[in-house]
């Protein structure tokens, strides 16, 4: 049921069903090893097994055999001496290494093992097999180990690196157990498979492809400890694109995503898949901050709505009220709601809500001062030129599985307090709770995208909601995704440096050179992680999460191109225009 159609064997491989393979046995080891020192071969992008076997070998026996061993290198290192050549590499560190330590000193870590190395190379073809094992012997010999085929007993090879657990070649090397845990656990740059016992992974979407092996990355950024990420990169090193590839393989496993969009870059994704788009700024789009939650039936919804207002009304005047505005504010907020026939009860939540203009009615119907003074600096949000946006009830229904809220035809002037209502919206419908969620929209899980996280790191409200988000996102089955450019600011902030560390899944692409000593002291990044980042292609780059982390490379197919890709959207962005 198992076994391969049919086996040929020859003098220097094995035709195993339709493919080659052929085994090379290790026979020659550094005199010293580091941490990892199979990485070369494990890393080689090619279909290599390697089994290594391991015998425990008494005191006594190791000890008279290593003393056996050193007299005959130190022989042939002497012989070679005195006729004036040069000492081979592998006998003169081999005799050092054979030394064994003395038995008064020696201890339990210092123990001696046999141990066998064994590579078996597959291919497609004889050529192609001749090829991958040159590379393999390449590979072998930037770490010192010495490799030869094992002429006339492939097939022996061949079973012995399968997992049978036997040595049918057994090619014994006497080693030390330091250097036996130092190929433990065995170096990967793929990222770590689940442990023998543990369930299969069955969620994830694909990442990309490791270029240093060919393997696939798949990530499950859902069974992390929390569900966030962030995402890291220069200009033009396909951020976005990588993105956009991630919330389109989400949508397909039913994920509810929510965008942030500053520069329309997600809209021909959102029409390719039937979301929402809400473009705040155009002529006719509306948003009434006094809205109250769609389905939200809690007790305390109506106060928490004020309490929103408050912050509204902080944003718009640009500071908050002095303490007899305040009051006066909260009074008319009491008022607005009850003259529309709002009250605590949630039998009342359907009726109309009121409008900007209508609080502004209740500020001037106040006999205080300070009401009227307030609702005086309210006039231009209401009468004047910034009115367009809250003249009326709300336009649009962002509800669906993907809502893009665009904030590019924002006027700098609105663009914060746009901002402002779009995240209110989002957090309203992450925080609804379960039981107040109608049949129609069940819970699951949801991804909020904020691109150029940056400037909402600027504004004081914006950062408050990325870092409540990142802190308690989780708890409420939903994940939040920073994109930036800007890695100074958000790494420069007590605020930036939080969201950074309650991310679970961090992706790195393209750095600048000015901003990669930063980068690598926030990650931790070794020096040729550094070297891979500034040398990075779009869409390359290092995911990371905990001790986890390998490269990647962004890939899609044709028509997942078309959705991501900005290369003709300047075609598009001057017909908007």
């Amino acid at each position: 049921m198992v076994a391969p159609a049919s086996v040929e064997v020859t003098p220097r491989f094995l035709r195993v069903g339709d493919g080659f393979a052929a085994t090379l046995v290790v026979t020659g080891y550094p005199a010293e090893v580091g941490p990892g020192w199979l990485e070369p071969l494990l890393a080689w992008p090619g279909r290599l097994d390697l089994a290594l076997h391991i015998d425990p070998l008494p005191a006594p026996v190791a000890a008279s055999r290593l003393r056996t061993q050193r007299a005959r290198l130190e022989s042939s290192r002497r012989a070679d001496s005195d006729k004036g050549r040069l000492s081979d590499p592998y006998g003169g560190g081999a005799a050092g290494g054979a030394a064994p330590p003395a038995p008064p000193l020696a201890p339990a870590a210092a123990e001696r093992v046999r141990g066998r190395l064994y590579l078996t190379v597959h291919a497609t073809s004889e050529a192609e097999l001749l090829e991958a094992c040159a590379q393999v012997k390449a590979a072998a010999a930037s770490t010192l180990l010495e490799v030869q085929p094992a002429t006339w007993r492939h097939l022996a090879g061949w079973t012995t690196t399968l997992p049978l657990a036997t040595d049918s070649l057994q090619m014994l090397r006497t080693m030390d157990t330091q250097a036996l845990a130092a190929a433990f656990p065995l170096a990967s740059p793929d990222l770590p498979a689940p442990l023998p016992g543990d369930p299969p992974v069955s969620g994830g979407v694909l990442y990309g492809v490791n270029p240093a092996s060919n393997g696939i990355v798949w990530w499950d950024r859902w069974n992390c400890e929390n569900y966030n990420s962030v995402v890291l990169a220069r200009s033009g090193a396909g951020k976005s694109y990588f993105v956009k590839l991630e919330v389109l393989r989400n949508l397909y496993q039913g994920v509810q995503v929510s965008i942030v969009d500053p520069e329309d870059e997600y809209l021909r994704l959102a029409d390719a898949v039937g979301g929402t788009v809400v473009r705040l700024g155009l002529a006719g789009v509306k948003i009434n901050p006094l809205d109250l939650p769609v389905g939200d039936h809690r007790p305390d919804v109506l106060t928490r709505r004020g309490l929103f207002l408050h912050t509204v009304i902080s944003v718009l005047v640009g500071h908050a009220p002095p303490p007899a505005e305040r009051a006066a504010l909260d009074r008319a907020i009491l008022a607005v709601y009850r003259q529309a026939g709002i009250t605590a009860d949630p039998q009342t939540h359907t009726r109309p809500a009121p409008l900007l203009r209508d609080l502004v009615g209740c500020l001037e119907a106040d006999a205080e001062p300070a009401a009227a003074q307030l609702a005086a600096r309210l006039a231009p949000w209401v009468h004047g030129s910034f009115a367009d946006l809250f003249n009326g009830p709300t336009t649009h229904a962002p509800i669906g599985h993907l809502v893009v809220w665009s904030l590019r035809h924002l006027p700098d002037e609105l663009r914060t307090i746009g901002t402002l209502l779009a995240l209110d919206h989002i957090w309203r419908q992450v925080d609804l709770p379960r039981q107040y969620r109608s049949t129609a929209t069940p819970p699951v899980r949801r991804i909020v995208v904020v691109d150029e996280a940056w400037l909402l790191m600027r504004d004081g409200e914006g950062a408050k909601f990325l870092f409540r988000m990142s802190k308690a996102g989780r708890k409420r089955f939903a994940g939040l995704t920073v994109v930036t450019q800007d890695v100074a600011d958000v790494l420069g902030t007590e605020l930036g440096q939080a969201v950074v560390s309650n991310a679970a899944t961090q992706i790195l692409l393209k750095q600048a050179p000015q901003a990669i000593d930063a980068v690598g002291d926030a990650f931790g990044l070794t020096g040729g992680e550094r070297r891979l980042l500034l040398a990075a292609r779009p869409g390359q780059g290092l995911l990371i999460s905990g001790i986890a982390r390998t490269g990647f490379e962004a890939i899609s197919s044709e028509q997942e191109h078309a959705l991501c890709t900005t290369s003709f959207e300047l075609d598009e962005t001057h017909e908007d225009s």
